[in-house]
């Protein structure tokens, strides 16, 4: 493919705003086709509109109140090309360009939140686990108004990520709007350096797994393949929970490698673009960690990307139970271009696709069983009266049982208590077959 010529290194040498008028339409006249019969009037550039670009810029280097840089000038004029695409295509800076570096290595500063932009407005994604955000309570979907005293109107995604970064245990102030909430709340956060490690697991029950995924990282797929074999040490298991919610997305790559950790054929997900570079498939290896395990997937509001293309490939191929409520909806994907200087673009350059052709692009992965979250209240009228209640009842021989840890968590997040029951009553019923 020819490469385009950067027009924003042209104009950066020109050296003052008339000779850019001047020298910005020859250069485009340059750049049209020589054979217009050869080319359609879409491939042709637009020279009244660089016209004007250019009028503008000599306009407000002549009359804005304060004298402005050519270069921030021009960056801030690519960051706005990129920013009306779609909420997910930017230009990247340099911090920028090395902050995207860190998140996808699993190791950044700052307060462990994922956030993007919906309806102009800043949005938490999602609290990246164990971190200040998700310690503090924030959820998806949470409007950040305001960042200290700093509004966050009409303010860039990669502003804001800014400001959020700071020095570990410097303070932060959110001021947060909540759905359903009818004025906003404000939260102080201590920043913290975010080493993140985005796979979790152990036992919810005997022969019962739990398996969480925070964000998909580079060594993901790896990682949850580590994992799956420690709770299979004593054995196959009799039935899995996969925790995608809250999962933001990350590396495609890493996806299919999870997804890949269950399937053993079949697609797993294609991409379609305008460039036959970006039309990919990704198919499953017939060896495979877990081929068998019963498996439950959790996810919700805040499982976005390639959270999304996991459940959607393990819906669509019948290997497990999607459960929860219905995800993000973010079904693009993004290529990140270096520009040269350490920087870069990250553009959407294409949509996925479930194995059965289903687009998750502002649609989401619907659960096959619908569960919201909540938490297990057992009350004293429902639980009625037993043995251990009567008076002068005879105690058993055993030593009593403790309320553990696990069952604690279980009754907090009824989600998962939800999946866990369906597991056991899979095994009940293979069992019965067997």
């Amino acid at each position: 493919m020819t490469p385009a010529l950067s027009l924003p290194g042209r104009l950066s040498r020109l050296c003052s705003p008339r000779r850019l008028l001047a020298g910005l339409l020859p250069l485009a006249l340059l750049m049209l086709p020589l054979t217009a019969p050869a080319q359609t009037v879409d491939d042709e550039l637009p020279v009244a509109e660089i016209q004007t670009f250019a009028e503008v810029f000599e306009r407000i280097k002549r009359a804005y109140v304060e004298e402005v840089d050519d270069a921030d000038l021009l960056h801030n004029a690519m960051r706005g090309m990129l920013s009306e695409l779609d909420p997910h295509s930017s230009y990247l800076d340099r911090e920028a360009f090395q902050s995207l570096r860190e998140s996808t290595q699993g190791e950044f500063g700052g307060i462990g939140i994922e956030v993007g932009m919906e309806d102009g407005q800043l949005t938490v994604i999602t609290p990246i686990d164990d971190t200040p955000a998700s310690r503090a309570g924030l959820q998806a979907r949470d409007q950040i108004l305001r960042i200290d005293d700093t509004p966050t109107e009409r303010m860039s995604l990669q502003e804001a990520v800014d400001l959020m970064r700071g020095d570990p245990g410097s303070e932060i102030e959110l001021t947060i709007l909540r759905l359903n909430e009818s004025s906003p709340r404000r939260v102080t956060l201590s920043r913290e350096n975010i080493r993140t490690e985005s796979v979790k697991s152990e036992l919810l029950a005997p022969d019962f797994g739990y398996l969480r995924i925070s964000q998909f990282q580079t060594r993901t797929g790896d990682q949850v393949d580590e994992h799956i074999r420690q709770l299979n040490r004593d054995g196959e298991l009799d039935g899995l929970v996969l925790d995608l919610r809250n999962n933001p997305g990350g590396v495609l790559q890493a996806a299919v490698a999870v997804a890949d950790a269950f399937l053993d054929e079949g697609l797993i997900v294609y991409t379609e673009g305008r460039l036959p570079d970006t039309e990919m498939r990704f198919s499953a290896n017939a060896s495979t960690t877990a081929p068998n395990v019963p498996l439950v997937v959790l996810i919700n509001g805040g499982s976005a990307s390639a959270a999304e293309i996991v459940a959607g490939a393990l819906q669509d191929q019948n290997r497990g139970v999607i459960m929860g409520t219905e995800s993000f909806g973010k079904g693009s994907v993004q290529q990140i271009m270096p520009l040269g200087n350490d920087e870069g673009l990250k553009l959407t350059t294409a949509l996925y696709f479930t194995p059965g052709g289903r687009s998750i692009q502002a649609q989401g992965i619907q659960p096959d069983v619908r569960v919201v979250r909540g938490r297990v209240e057992v009350t004293e009228s429902g639980r009625g009266v037993r043995e251990a209640d009567l008076a002068g009842h005879l105690d058993s021989r055993e030593a009593p049982r403790e309320r553990s840890e696990q069952s604690e968590r279980l009754r907090e997040d009824y989600q998962l208590s939800e999946a866990l029951n369906l597991l056991k009553a899979l095994n009940v019923i293979q069992q019965r077959d067997r």
